[in-house]
């Protein structure tokens, strides 16, 4: 089995987490926080203060997260799981320019895993929510298991001058866009899973301005359907262009960041500052949850 990176802490000692458990129920996490540490590249996570945590964060799962599934449901194939791995992690960062909007890309059709998604920059690394591809059940059982940890990174760069430095793989990114809060505000209102739907405003454009990119790197604008951002995680497996249930969670982190602190000074550089977790899990670090 390879090197856990995902441990918790129990009964004084750190274990690994495998592949078919779900980290959120191992931990009872619910709207509370997690405590965390990084110990040797690897993430140590406890339901309670332990020697060597450096952050609380907010661990989160949806309600359909296949793991979660999987756990209520005692003849529920688990043996065809995954019996040699661990939970792996990853990170995605939420860039914000100095004029307060964010970075998303939409993963091209070709990938193997969320296909068409928009996410925020990021990629297999080792850190923070917990995120399950194929990410319901009536999908099939999942392939994939993360924490994802989301890490806010304040520029005072404008988005101008930081899309200027921007070189996205066409491999990977079909398109990006910045999206400011007020849209960014109605996309977690539809977050997968919530018992009653959010109140959306009615003064939301038809559609927001992002760039598309051709094979060949080539780009030219595109005028996205708002209604776009605002889709949730179909019951069948669908490749359909939406964004991705962690990064509505990221976006709501962003949104009560932005209503909790004041406009940074004018001047060079940029602030990275932690979050949450989600199962997915996420950083700024915003808090923890598993996503999708």
């Amino acid at each position: 089995m390879a090197a856990a990176r995902v441990l918790l802490l129990r009964s004084g000692r750190p274990e690994p987490v495998s592949f078919s458990q779900s980290v959120c129920g191992l931990l009872g996490a619910g709207p509370g926080a997690t405590h965390c540490g990084l110990k040797r590249g690897q993430l140590v996570l406890s339901d309670r203060p332990f020697p060597g945590a450096s952050a609380r964060l907010p661990l989160q799962r949806p309600p359909f997260c296949p793991f979660a599934a999987l756990d209520q449901q005692p003849g529920a194939p688990g043996a065809e799981l995954p019996t040699n791995r661990g939970v792996d992690l990853g990170v995605a960062v939420i860039l914000q320019s100095s004029d307060q909007t964010v970075l998303l890309t939409r993963r091209t059709r070709t990938l193997n895993v969320s296909p068409n998604l928009w996410v925020p920059p990021g990629g297999h690394v080792e850190l923070d929510e917990e995120s399950a591809y194929p990410p319901r059940l009536s999908w099939g059982l999942p392939r994939y298991h993360h924490i994802i940890l989301y890490l806010l990174v304040i520029s005072q760069e404008s988005q101008q001058q930081l899309q200027a430095r921007i070189q996205p793989n066409p491999g990977e990114v079909s398109a990006f866009m910045w999206l400011g809060p007020d849209v960014a505000a109605a996309v977690p209102a539809t977050e997968d899973g919530a018992e009653t739907p959010r109140h959306l405003p009615q003064d939301l454009p038809p559609s927001v301005p992002a760039v598309e990119l051709g094979e060949d790197g080539g780009a030219r604008p595109l005028a996205l359907p708002t209604s776009t951002l605002l889709r949730t995680t179909p019951a069948a497996a669908d490749s359909q262009e939406r964004v991705s249930t962690g990064t509505k969670f990221a976006l709501r982190l962003w949104l009560q960041h932005l209503g909790s602190v004041t406009p940074l000074s004018r001047g060079s550089g940029a602030h990275s500052d932690p979050g949450p977790a989600k199962e997915e899990q996420n950083v700024d670090p915003l808090p923890a949850r598993p996503g999708i």
